[in-house]
Order: C-alpha cells, then sequence, then structure tokens
C-alpha cells in the first residue's frame, strides 16, 4: 500500500496526459518486470482458455488508472485517491454476483456510509466543478478496478503474480499505443521520463505485484479492505512533496469513507 500510494503525488506532479502516462507506465513497468521475472526464473506460461479473462481484466485496470489519473488532475492527491477509495466496499456489494459468495446485508449499511462521505468530500455539488467531476471519474476508476480485482481472483491461485501483472501491464500499454500517434509534445514527455520510470517502478511493479499476490492468501475484499492505510498515506505524501493541505471537508468525508473500510474489516477479521 505504501508503494502504491507514491501514484498521488506522481500522478499529480507529472505534467502529461493521463493516457499518455498510463501509456509510458506500462513500458516502463514491463521493463523493470520482465528483467525480474527472467532473474527469477518465473514461468511464463498462461492456459489458452485464461487469456480472455486476464485480457478482460487487464482492460479494467488501464481503464482504472487512466480514469485516476484524470480525477488527480482535475482535483488533488487528497480527493483523488479517496475517492477510488470507494473501491472496497464496490468490492464487497460486487462480490456475492461475480464470485457467487454469501450476501452481506451490512455491506448496504456500510455503501451507504460512503456515499454520505463523497457527498462531504465534494466542495459542492455542482457537474460543472472539477472537483466533482474528479469524484465521479474515481467512484468509475475503482468500479474498473473492483471488477478487474474479481475478475483476476481466480487467476492468481494459478500462475504467478508478477507473470499475471506482466501481461497486463503489456496489454495496456499496447491498447495505448495509439495515443504516440496522436499531436504529442515530445520534448515534454522527455523532461517527464525520470517521474515516468518511478512510476513504473515504485508503483507499479513493486506495489501492484505485492498486491495481486495477496490474493492467494485473502479474499478480494478482505485484501481490498486492509488496503485502508494508502490513502492515508497518499495524503501524507501529498503535503510533503506538494504542500497540499486537505480541506476540513476532505478529512471529514475522507474519515466516513475509511470508518466504513475499518468496520468492514474487523468484521472480515472476526
Amino acid at each position: 500500500m505504501l508503494f502504491i500510494s507514491t501514484s498521488g503525488v506522481l500522478g499529480r506532479y507529472i505534467e502529461l496526459d493521463p493516457k499518455i502516462i498510463i501509456a509510458l507506465r506500462g513500458v516502463f513497468a514491463a521493463l523493470f518486470l520482465g528483467i525480474f521475472i527472467l532473474w527469477k526464473k518465473t514461468s511464463w506460461h498462461i492456459a489458452r482458455k485464461d487469456w480472455k479473462a486476464i485480457t478482460i481484466g487487464a482492460i479494467f485496470l488501464g481503464l482504472h488508472w487512466v480514469l485516476y489519473f484524470y480525477a488527480l488532475q482535475l482535483s488533488n492527491v487528497a480527493i483523488g485517491m479517496l475517492s477510488i477509495f470507494t473501491y472496497p466496499v464496490i468490492t464487497s456489494l460486487l462480490e456475492p454476483f461475480v464470485l457467487k459468495t454469501k450476501f452481506q446485508p451490512i455491506h448496504i449499511v456500510l455503501a451507504v456510509l460512503v456515499l454520505f462521505g463523497l457527498y462531504v468530500l465534494a466542495p459542492e455539488l455542482d457537474f460543472e466543478s472539477d472537483y466533482t467531476l474528479a469524484i465521479i471519474l474515481g467512484v468509475l476508476s475503482a468500479f474498473c478496478y473492483s471488477i478487474r480485482n474479481l475478475i483476476m481472483k481466480s487467476k492468481v491461485s494459478k500462475y504467478p503474480g508478477t507473470t499475471l501483472m506482466w501481461y497486463q501491464i503489456a496489454i495496456i500499454s499496447l491498447c495505448l499505443t495509439p495515443v504516440f500517434f496522436m499531436d504529442t509534445s515530445w520534448p515534454a514527455i522527455e523532461s517527464q521520463l525520470p517521474w515516468l520510470a518511478l512510476l513504473g517502478l515504485l508503483t507499479t511493479t513493486i506495489g501492484h505485484t505485492l498486491f495481486l499476490m495477496s490474493f492467494k492468501n485473502f479474499s478480494i475484499t478482505t485484501a481490498s479492505l486492509m488496503s485502508s492505510a494508502q490513502p492515508i498515506y497518499g495524503i501524507l505524501l501529498g503535503i510533503i512533496f506538494l504542500s497540499e493541505i486537505p480541506s476540513v471537508n476532505t478529512l471529514i468525508g475522507g474519515a466516513l469513507i475509511l470508518v466504513s473500510v475499518v468496520v468492514e474489516s474487523k468484521r472480515a477479521l472476526k
């Protein structure tokens, strides 16, 4: 979670179109992760019947990243990260339908708490406001992330997490290749390469691979809920590196969202 939370600061700092950021993030991450797989001599094999799920999961992961970075650019680290952190509750609501697990009525209560937290989080309920749009994009990003995690749950027990992550990153980069043939400022990209490499290494290669590997030991819902430290780390990094001090509304709304995570986490552990 500490490594993944660096996405907030780097997403705000890198001044490029989010589609280009994610495409290059994928290139760097594929390079770093590929070297690691070769070094560890991990198997690259994926059965033909699993390619469809892995590809669909990769598309949802790519959508999650792009929408999240648009949310960051429209607001700040705190609002961007807290809005996507609705994904644990979204996951808990979707898991019974996707994985046929038992539905828990308390998840409805927690979902209402999260919605109230989002309402407080928004400085004003104005669809022309960048902050409101950022929250909407953040929640859509969270939905895509939840779908991707649920799709991948059945695959992490069959294949190494690093291999699954590499193929998904490669698919994302391939899908975003056309952005490089659009009106792109290459000097601007060149100046941001060190930060893009850092994003590919810390956030993607290390953070997301470790998170994906954790699915072997936890349910998707539990793994999501245990990641409650992520927005806290992200906000602290935003304060330190970008001097972004969260507003009172942001802290209250974020606290309501995190309370739902803590309540469900304790219930799940019990």
